[in-house]
């Protein structure tokens, strides 16, 4: 068994196939899906699609891109549904900063603001947090140790291989590892995995994104994550099935999923 954390299936590229889709997860082994809040604009399609199904579940949270709508998400709408596992995926992502230095600082300002409140919500509503990091490391270590992350723990979805964000499993976090780990150029992550504690590696996709080797070029699904627990198994020279025995173990604990 295997568990997607993070995949968007509120996404329109799924629209047409998700049936589809989910069944031939299914199939391979995939049993339990987790659509992480990005986009409040897709939310509805998330809690649809979460009361749909009974395997699938959904996170609330604005990314750093889209903060502009934090004001207008209404979180107790969607936090106290039985299928709302999680506060995410926020954070930090100075990845696109654009403008004069001024500006920049109060892009980042603003940033920090909007991640420090839904770390503030995640306490609030004791629910772990899935966390986006790009460019910006030091800065969201800061502010979850700060805050008082670790109250609910998380996930560092998407885990950019620094070294310094490693301590963090020491506070309640967890490491999300997807299709990254199969790219030719993924020489950090590769060399960072095994320094990540075995009890703290999970599995996602970021689908329809960031699609593993066999596929890349290909939307991504939720199937393949069988490519990237198959690769944690060669580098981290562990047994296949208990890899996916782990990192299921892990996410269920992490999202209080039964």
């Amino acid at each position: 068994m295997i568990i997607d954390s993070h995949i968007h299936l509120d996404d329109k590229r799924y629209d047409e196939d998700l049936d589809e889709v989910l069944n031939r997860a299914r199939e391979g082994g995939v049993k339990r899906f987790i659509i992480p809040g990005a986009d409040p604009s897709t939310l509805e399609r998330a809690v649809e699609i979460a009361e749909k199904y009974s395997d699938v579940y959904f996170a609330v949270g604005v990314h750093p891109y889209d903060m502009g709508s934090f004001e207008d998400l209404v979180f107790d709408k969607y936090v106290s549904h039985e299928k709302c596992v999680a506060i995410g995926e926020c954070g930090l992502d100075y990845f696109r900063l654009e403008g004069s230095d001024e500006e920049k600082d109060a892009e980042k300002r603003r940033q920090k603001e909007v991640f420090i409140a839904q770390i503030e919500l995640a306490k609030k509503y004791q629910k772990p947090l899935i966390i986006h990091i790009r460019d910006a490391s030091r800065d969201s270590k800061e502010l979850l140790l700060k805050h008082n992350a670790g109250e609910v723990g998380g996930v560092l979805h998407c885990y950019n291989a620094d070294e310094e964000l490693l301590s963090l499993a020491n506070n309640g976090f967890y490491f999300g590892i997807g299709g990254v780990l199969t790219f030719k150029n993924a020489k950090k992550l590769v060399n960072v995995l095994p320094k990540i504690p075995y009890e703290k590696l999970i599995i996602e996709t970021d689908g329809p994104y960031l699609t593993p080797v066999p596929h890349r070029g290909e939307r991504n699904e939720p199937l393949y994550t069988t490519f990237v627990a198959q690769k944690m198994s060669e580098l981290l020279d562990i047994p296949l099935k208990n890899i996916k025995n782990t990192t299921t173990a892990n996410a269920l604990k992490l999202f209080h999923i039964s």
